[in-house]
């Protein structure tokens, strides 16, 4: 877990206790599948998901010495632990939170079990916190949901026609549902009123947006060279929002597309060409400027809950994580 979360007060100590769930949780009689779960959760995960449904949850009136919100807020972290790992081999990447990747590491084999059986974690976490409650079906909704999403992304690879609305379907399912999932159940099962959870709801799907808005960004502003991330993502064909703004300007469409159409061929001279006109042409400002608006959509959901120490903290966190300072 990122260490940070230390010097906060309000959630540190239940993050703390989410961690030591999950450890507890991975276990497993194959040495290398665990050592490879053990290395994923050690790996310094942000626990943004986790921290967002226990600060919404004491939002709603919740305690901090809540069991039941550890424990689902373990389970979201072990499905976020799950999906990172299964995008990595997808993907063949050979790294992931700085280190070098499950996949990379263990081998493909080891890694598929790995995320499988952070899965069946995942749902025995979850029969545990909610034993016959309606968010069972609700978390297979979510699941549904991201699958939906990633499929979204794989169907537009290398469509330079693709526009603003399939980025932001795709990215509903892919990023923002969990984060949507965290803020929900942490406002439920803190016993909110229903007008509370909706609110709550929404304040983790803007959210979602926002936060996979500005890791677009960052993709295009990183320094001066592209980082591994987007290089893999322009060479699979996975195109991030500042780009496709700036292809639906026509003239920086003329001058991408052919670049573009190299498909897996593009060489790193033309990753580094790519990463120039967009910029040029203001793309990763309009970006920025469109992850500010989902940013103030989510806490204006924020600024209709509960004026508490919690909020507040909660308030400074969005505007704080969507810069990447937390």
């Amino acid at each position: 877990m990122n260490n940070k979360w230390q010097t906060y007060p309000l959630i540190s100590a239940q993050l703390n206790n989410v961690n030591r769930c999950i450890q507890d949780q991975i276990t497993c009689n194959n040495h290398d599948l665990q050592a490879a779960l053990l290395t994923m959760a050690n790996n310094g995960g942000k626990y943004l998901r986790p921290a967002i449904l226990l600060t919404i949850g004491q939002i709603c009136g919740a305690k901090r010495d809540n069991d039941q919100l550890v424990k689902l807020a373990a389970s979201i972290e072990i499905l976020h632990m799950a999906t990172l790992i299964h995008d990595d081999i997808i993907d063949d990447s050979p790294k992931r939170r700085g280190t070098v990747s499950i996949q990379a590491r263990f081998g493909k084999d080891t890694a598929v079990y790995a995320g499988d059986l952070l899965f069946t974690i995942f749902f025995d976490l979850l029969l545990d916190a909610v034993p016959g409650s309606e968010y069972l079906k609700v978390n297979a909704q979510i699941m549904r949901q991201i699958l939906n999403g990633e499929l979204g992304q794989m169907n537009q690879r290398f469509n330079t026609h693709q526009g603003l609305e399939d980025y932001l379907e795709d990215v509903s399912g892919k990023t923002a549902a969990l984060f949507q999932l965290a803020a929900r159940e942490g406002a439920h099962f803190a016993g909110a009123p229903a007008q509370d959870v909706t609110t709550a709801t929404k304040f983790g799907h803007y959210l979602g947006i926002a936060f996979q808005m500005l890791d677009d960004i960052l993709d295009y502003t990183g320094g001066q060279q592209l980082n591994k991330p987007v290089m893999e993502d322009l060479a699979t064909g996975v195109y991030s929002l500042p780009l496709l703004l700036a292809l639906q300007e026509e003239k920086v469409a003329k001058e991408l597309r052919p670049l573009l159409a190299k498909r897996y061929q593009i060489t790193a001279k033309d990753m580094q060409q790519v990463q120039q006109i967009v910029i040029s042409a203001g793309a990763v400002d309009q970006s920025r400027q469109l992850a500010g608006q989902y940013t103030q959509r989510a806490l204006d959901c924020l600024a209709a809950l509960p004026d508490n120490p919690s909020r507040r903290f909660l308030e400074k966190m969005t505007k704080k994580l969507l810069k990447r300072t937390i």
